[in-house]
């Protein structure tokens, strides 16, 4: 059982108490079970909460036993954090406990120094203040999160949850961590600036736009040796007026498009099956090995065989297209509470 500690310091923001909560406790694995348990811990029995008070069932010690910690932000960052949690925190770092920040919690974690010498970010409205107080560290507000592995930080509110997907995505794969993303309503991977190991998704297109039935053609056609003259020609219209329209609906190119489309489809198959790097490559249409690891390095910021070694929780078949089934969704209607 992966244990998360929640801690929930004086004026803690509920949101982001909250968003890990509930991220967590939405995962499933194919038997049903949930491989998490939550914790919510604090240094008093009880915690001023915004317009509430919360009572924690946790002190500091079940910080020992914890595999991820996790530190909701606070509403005033200038509160000093107390040394006992400050020694809390770096003795489970030490440890090699995972430790995360959602938003303005990226101050608790900046002031045990473990921060130092790396980059993080936080709430774009706080970014200023981070890096003047703590200028060991490089403060990037244009991410929605930064994951260094034993160290993670994430932008304000919503990004909290960007960044527990992504850690449930690390830990079990993309199937538990498509899962509990259905559950929230919200996509498992979004547009901001995105930190290494997460591809953008495609422009959203308006349902009933000319584009559409081409769009759903590129996607079903990945693997084939496409250029703009034949998707214009597919499309029944010219070049000109293919890259036109293709960008008033989707604010990007013919080409662009269906680059990313093959690179959602690689990360897929790098997560879910042992197919040789080289060979996904040609399964989702590139023409040559370092044509692949070029465009998946510039979209996803890292290589293809580093990101299946971060993604890839389980052995998988060594074969071709394993899709998810509809077995997931019935897992999802099972947690939904």
């Amino acid at each position: 059982m992966h244990v998360v500690a929640v801690l929930a310091l004086p004026g803690v923001v509920p949101f982001d108490l909250a968003t890990p909560l509930e991220v967590f406790a939405r995962v499933s694995l194919e038997d049903g079970a949930n491989p998490y348990e939550v914790r919510v811990c604090a240094a008093s029995a009880t915690v001023e909460a915004g317009a509430f008070t919360i009572r924690a069932p946790w002190g500091l010690d079940a910080l020992d036993d914890a595999d991820t910690i996790i530190l909701p932000g606070c509403a005033d960052v200038t509160t000093p954090i107390a040394p006992e949690v400050i020694a809390s925190l770096r003795g489970a770092a030490e440890r090699g406990v995972r430790i995360a920040s959602i938003c303005s919690g990226a101050f608790i974690l900046a002031a045990t120094g473990l921060l130092d010498g790396l980059r993080a970010t936080t709430h774009w409205v706080a970014a200023e203040l981070l890096a003047r107080w703590y200028p060991q560290i490089t403060v990037d507000p244009e991410v929605l999160y930064i994951d260094h592995g034993h160290l993670a930080t994430s932008a304000g509110a919503a990004a909290g949850l960007d960044l527990c997907l992504h850690l449930i995505r690390r830990d079990y794969g993309s199937a538990a961590a498509t899962m509990a993303a259905k559950l929230s309503v919200v996509p498992l991977e979004r547009e901001g600036g995105q930190a290494q190991f997460i591809v953008h998704e495609q422009p959203p297109v308006p349902r009933g736009a000319t584009m559409e039935p081409l769009l759903r053609w590129l996607e079903e056609s990945v693997a084939e040796d496409l250029t703009t003259r034949k998707i214009a020609a597919h499309a029944g219209m010219s070049i000109r007026t293919l890259n036109r329209r293709f960008r008033e609906q989707t604010g990007t190119t013919p080409l662009q498009w269906l680059h990313r489309a093959r690179v959602r489809r690689a990360q897929y198959l790098l997560e879910s099956t042992a197919v040789t790097v080289d060979r996904i490559g040609g399964q989702v249409g590139f023409g040559s090995p370092t044509a692949f690891r070029d465009c998946f390095k510039r979209v996803v910021g890292t290589s293809p065989q580093a990101y299946r070694q971060a993604f890839r929780s389980a052995p998988a078949e060594a074969s071709g297209d394993h899709r998810p089934t509809p077995e997931l969704d019935r897992r999802a209607a099972r947690r939904v509470r």
